[in-house]
């Protein structure tokens, strides 16, 4: 019976190893070399025998001993995992060095930005100016026809408006001449139907002048045709007025008097006059005064 028992035993032990938890459940997580721990705790572990049955003093030194083996892993352990924290907190202060260093450079990029946008404006609105000056001296006729005829005596063409229209002017002795005059742009697209304007360079300013003042009175003709005759601007300055031709329709539709200087509207007003340098502020601004207009 009792070689049975002894016999027995050993598959009550495979059982028990089988069903029962492990170091790995226990601490929830895959250490390494515990199973080998465990293993030489079932092959050391003392077994009973007939002369030494369960004897305090080898559970307590094999005890000990486990103890001392999985202090010595876990302090193991615990130094790797104290070297890869110790890693990642030293990465981690240096990236949020570094992302401060970044910010402080945007911070420095943004500023000299705003500062090239700025020179940049100002630079192009003197750029403009200075075009626009350039051209104080020219007329842009629009309307006159593409022909050769025309286009290889554009001088005398010139002259034949001004007698047609404005002979007052050679009446009183104008220099009327013109230092040149060219067709823009220098080539003919064929997939346009109206001619190309004419630029012409007066000699004299006040003789420019005076042929644009009378243009703004009546409708030009040449030879019969009708033609227009305007201040020629740099090509921005023209888009920036053009976008005011609705808002100064309505604005004379409201009493107002717009006026262009270059790129700003002013409105006269009974006792107050103002400028809009912004067409989607004036709305808001008629509807301001139409309604005060009306309580009085």
């Amino acid at each position: 019976m009792a070689n049975s028992t002894e016999a027995q035993k050993p598959q009550n032990t495979k059982k028990n190893k089988k069903k029962g938890a492990t170091l790995d459940t226990f601490y929830g997580a895959k250490i390494q070399n515990t199973e080998q721990i465990e293993e030489d705790i079932q092959e050391n572990a003392p077994k009973s025998s007939k002369g030494n049955r369960n004897s305090p003093q080898t559970h307590e030194e094999f005890e000990s001993e486990m103890t001392k083996k999985m202090e010595a892993l876990w302090e193991e352990k615990w130094e790797k995992m104290q070297k890869k924290f110790t890693h990642l907190q030293n990465q981690f202060d240096q990236t949020v060095k570094e992302n401060q260093a970044l910010k402080q450079e945007l911070i420095k990029q943004s500023q000299n930005t705003k500062k090239l946008e700025e020179n940049i404006k100002y630079l192009t609105n003197k750029v403009i100016d200075l075009e626009n000056r350039g051209r104080r001296e020219n007329l842009r006729i629009i309307g006159l026809p593409e022909k050769p005829e025309i286009n290889t005596k554009l001088d005398m063409v010139i002259q034949d408006i001004i007698k047609e229209n404005c002979p007052e002017i050679l009446e009183q002795g104008g220099n009327t001449a013109t230092d040149r005059a060219h067709r823009t742009p220098s080539t003919l697209n064929p997939q346009k139907t109206t001619p190309r304007n004419v630029i012409a360079k007066f000699q004299s300013y006040q003789t420019k002048e005076k042929i644009l003042q009378e243009a703004r009175k009546r409708q030009f003709r040449y030879k019969g045709m009708p033609i227009r005759v305007t201040q020629d601007l740099a090509s921005s300055t023209l888009n920036d007025r053009k976008a005011w031709n609705t808002i100064f329709r309505k604005a004379r539709e409201l009493g107002l008097q717009p006026r262009i200087i270059p790129s700003k509207t002013d409105y006269i007003l009974p006792r107050e006059s103002m400028g809009i340098q912004q067409n989607r502020r004036l709305p808001t601004f008629c509807k301001e005064k139409t309604r005060a207009l009306w309580k009085v």
